[in-house]
C-alpha cells in the first residue's frame, strides 16, 4: 500500500488571458498523458474560465471526459446535437469514442463577470471506436447529506445506482460534500485519486490536506475522510491501469 501526497503548489500551472488551469497531471504542452497516468485517470484539471470565454469547437477521440461544475455555469455544444447549460452540482459526461467535436464555454455573457470553475477529468476507455454520446446528472440534492455519491461508473456493481455509465468497467467516480466534523468512508481500490476541491480534510487520521491537494493511492484499503471544515472532494476508485 502506498499513499502519495501531491500538494496544490506542485500542480502543473497554465494560463492565458481567460483561462487559469491547475493540473494534477500535466495536460498542456508536449506531455505524455498516458505516461503520467495513475490508474486509468490521465487528466484532472481545476480550471477557471473568465465570463463569456472558453474553448471553441475542437475534436476528441477515444476518451471519457467528465466535467464537474463548481462555480458559474458551462455551456456545452457538440456535433451530436447536444446543447445545454450546466450549473453547479451538475456532472457532465462526454464519450468521445470514434470522434466528436464540441465547445465548452462560460455561459455568462453579461457584464457581471461571473467566473466558471470546473474540475475536468479524462479517463481512458476500455474500448476504442465507441459511439460518441453525452449525458449529465444534477447531483445537488444527492450530495446534501455529505455522504459520498457514485456519480459515474463503468463497474457492474454500480449499474443500478443511478450513476452515469462510463465506458471503463474498471473505474468509478465518487463525489462528496462533507460538513465540518463529518466523517465519511471511501472504498478501497488498487488505484485511487482523492482531490480536495474545497475546504480541508483529514484522511485516515493524518494531517489535513487542503484545497488543490491530491492523494494518489495504490493498493489502499478504505479511506476514512473527516472534514475539518465544510469540504468538497472528488475521488476516483480504479481497479486497473490505463493499458488494460
Amino acid at each position: 500500500m502506498s499513499v502519495e501526497l501531491r500538494p496544490a503548489a506542485d500542480r502543473h500551472y497554465w494560463a492565458n488571458e481567460w483561462l487559469t488551469s491547475w493540473q494534477s497531471f500535466p495536460a498542456t504542452g508536449n506531455y505524455d498523458l498516458f505516461g503520467n497516468a495513475h490508474g486509468v485517470l490521465v487528466v484532472h484539471n481545476d480550471d477557471v474560465v473568465a465570463a463569456g470565454e472558453g474553448l471553441d469547437a475542437h475534436q476528441h477521440q477515444n476518451m471519457e471526459i467528465l466535467t464537474w461544475v463548481l462555480e458559474g455555469a458551462v455551456r456545452h455544444k457538440d456535433s451530436r446535437g447536444h446543447e445545454l447549460v450546466m450549473q453547479p452540482g451538475t456532472l457532465g459526461y462526454m464519450r468521445a469514442g470514434s470522434g466528436i467535436t464540441h465547445s465548452e464555454k462560460n455561459a455568462d455573457t453579461s457584464h457581471r463577470g461571473e467566473r466558471l470553475r470546473v474540475v475536468q477529468m479524462w479517463v481512458a476507455p476500455h474500448s476504442d471506436g465507441l459511439e460518441p454520446s453525452h449525458a449529465e446528472r444534477d447531483l445537488a440534492a444527492a450530495l446534501a447529506s455529505g455522504e459520498p455519491v457514485v456519480a459515474a461508473s463503468g463497474r457492474a456493481e454500480h449499474r443500478d445506482s443511478g450513476a452515469i455509465e462510463i465506458a471503463n468497467r474498471f473505474a468509478a467516480l465518487h463525489l462528496a460534500q462533507p460538513r465540518a466534523g463529518q466523517t465519511i468512508e471511501l472504498p478501497a481500490a488498487p488505484f485511487g485519486h482523492l482531490y480536495v476541491a474545497r475546504g480541508q480534510v483529514s484522511v485516515n487520521g493524518a494531517e489535513p490536506i487542503v484545497e488543490g491537494d491530491a492523494l494518489r493511492t495504490t493498493d489502499a484499503g478504505p479511506l476514512t475522510v473527516t472534514a475539518v471544515d465544510d469540504a468538497e472532494i472528488v475521488y476516483w476508485e480504479m481497479h486497473a491501469a490505463f493499458d488494460v
